[in-house]
């Protein structure tokens, strides 16, 4: 009997130890952090085309990991380029700078881009596209944040098909950022972070990766039918491929720019994504990387087609498949328990404005350009000869400050006549003084907005604010800048690590995810940031 309970207890012992061997050691910081921001993907197509994803890509995040079911946009305007700044400085842009994609520089007396430098060149071919850098940007992100945090041993790696996709996550201190050349369909950089590529980027490329999708068709995923989410395929207000007489499936992309309005961007962005992981060992060191990878394929296609469009759907269903890989792919690299990944977007849509006609929605389209040439002439009619208006961008009207001193005409004078003129159009709720917000007759949570959108050295000196899902542009496809909840109301997913399989409905804002993520490192903030840790998403 007693060797019988000496040899039991030697079985459970040894039970015991290769299931402790077994079980998964969760380290005290993850060993990477994988921040994944789908350009231009409203909150409800998380859920509107849930039946249709696969059970392992946003079904696994949204199941095994932490969602953020209330998540928004705390300023406007709502654009790429400002979106993946807010993201990852916890800022706004009237703090951060980038205050739009563009903006109108008054003391160079142009259009400025949001990542353009001249100062520095394209690395990995001879073109003008890697003429960028994150110089603009006026704050640290939480990417430059875990680099300070260590003395830079974190290997930080940006990657998008869009520049600003990739170099504004990136931050100032990043060992590199990668963005796709549409004309050479490989992967680019700029001086500012090498003076040549890597040889894996370089063999990478060698390879043309875009090429083999050259020549196949994009047809849908699913039969045709069975795409009962979304209208009929050609519709009079979508948009074309260059090349294609009508907006209908199966579309060709024989051209390496028609790749970006399709979902092989998608792919081609996460392949290269996977093998940045692999040649540069991201997680395998002692201290934890970051990769910032941006999905923008879903951004090119939602403006030509809309988000009740076959296409988007598609593309998300497609979408969903190359996110189940790249979940799968850390798996087997590093395993779940040690990446932290989360998921947002840097901006929502509109529906097309003919789509809600055709549901008795109110909407419409807004000629802009047409307008501010109709209120020129109206200024001079009323004011007198000369420039009143220097610039209009971001639906911002730039008054030309010369022109006042000239003339001795007084800014609120010139105000009150833009106003008076712009407020017959049907197309315009209000039109705002920048300088004077507390008169704007709109509501404390868009005039704070406003606030945290304008930048008082880049931005203009008065806003036109559209009605609900009017917008500018032409009349076929759509876009997104506003501050309605359709362009502000974005998912906001967290997975692997310490993430607690749960959901909340409490107000988070796209601010909140920089300083929630510093808090998980135990590192400093951005030096711009004004979010706050979102509590609840982590087990202790």
């Amino acid at each position: 009997m007693k060797i019988f309970k000496l040899s039991l207890l030697f079985i459970l012992l040894n039970s015991t130890l290769a299931l402790a061997q077994k079980a998964k050691i969760i380290p005290e910081k993850p060993k990477l952090i994988v921040g994944i921001v789908i350009d231009q993907m409203r909150y409800d197509f998380l859920y509107r085309y849930f039946d249709k994803y696969s059970n392992n890509g946003f079904k696994r995040l949204m199941r095994e990991g932490y969602n953020c079911k209330n998540n928004h946009y705390h300023y406007v305007p709502t654009y790429t380029g400002p979106g993946h700044a807010a993201i990852y400085t916890g800022s706004a842009p009237v703090i951060n700078g980038i205050a739009g994609n563009n903006w109108y520089d008054r003391s160079a007396k142009k259009s400025v881009y949001c990542t353009e430098d001249t100062s520095v060149r394209t690395v990995g071919n001879n073109s003008k596209a890697g003429l960028m850098s994150p110089r603009n940007l006026l704050t640290t992100t939480i990417t430059d944040q875990l680099r300070l945090s260590n003395f830079f041993e974190s290997k930080v790696i940006g990657i998008a098909i869009k520049d600003r996709g990739s170099i504004l996550p990136a931050g100032h201190t990043a060992n590199a950022a990668y963005w796709n050349d549409s004309s050479t369909g490989t992967w680019i950089t700029s001086s500012y972070y090498m003076n040549e590529l890597p040889k894996w980027v370089q063999d990478y490329n060698a390879k043309k990766p875009s090429d083999s999708y050259l020549a196949q068709t994009w047809n849908t995923l699913f039969p045709i039918s069975e795409y009962t989410e979304s209208t009929i395929d050609d519709q009079p207000y979508e948009g074309q491929l260059s090349g294609e007489a009508k907006p209908v499936f199966p579309h060709k992309t024989p051209k390496y720019d028609l790749l970006l309005t399709s979902p092989w961007g998608n792919t081609l962005t996460k392949n290269f994504a996977i093998a940045a992981i692999q040649n540069e060992k991201l997680g395998k060191g002692k201290v934890t990387d970051f990769l910032a990878v941006s999905f923008s394929s879903t951004d090119y296609v939602g403006h030509s087609f809309g988000p009740y469009s076959i296409e988007t759907e598609d593309t998300y269903l497609r979408l969903d498949k190359d996110l189940a890989e790249l979940l799968s792919f850390l798996d087997n690299w590093i395993g779940k328990e040690n990446v932290l990944v989360f998921l947002t977007a840097d901006h929502g849509v509109a529906n097309v404005a003919a789509f809600n006609n055709d549901f008795k929605i109110p909407a419409g389209t807004f000629d802009g350009g047409k307008t501010i040439k109709a209120l020129n002439a109206y200024l001079i009619e009323q004011l007198g000869a000369g420039k009143w208006i220097e610039s209009e961008i971001n639906d911002q009207i730039y008054i030309n400050r010369e022109q006042l001193k000239q003339s001795g005409i007084v800014y609120d004078k010139v105000f009150s006549t833009i106003r008076e003129f712009l407020l017959k159009q049907e197309a315009i709720a209000d039109v705002i003084d920048l300088h004077n917000l507390s008169s704007a007759y709109v509501p404390d949570y868009f005039s704070t907005m406003i606030k945290n959108g304008m930048n008082v050295k880049r931005s203009g000196d008065i806003l036109i604010q559209l009605q609900p899902n009017w917008m500018g542009g032409s009349n076929k496809g759509t876009t997104h800048g506003s501050s309605y909840r359709y362009d502000t109301h974005v998912p906001l997913l967290w997975y692997g690590w310490k993430v607690q399989a749960k959901s909340s409905s409490e107000r988070t804002e796209i601010k909140d995810i920089a300083p929630t993520i510093a808090d998980f490192l135990n590192i400093l903030e951005p030096n711009g940031s004004i979010g706050n840790p979102i509590q609840g998403i982590i087990s202790n």
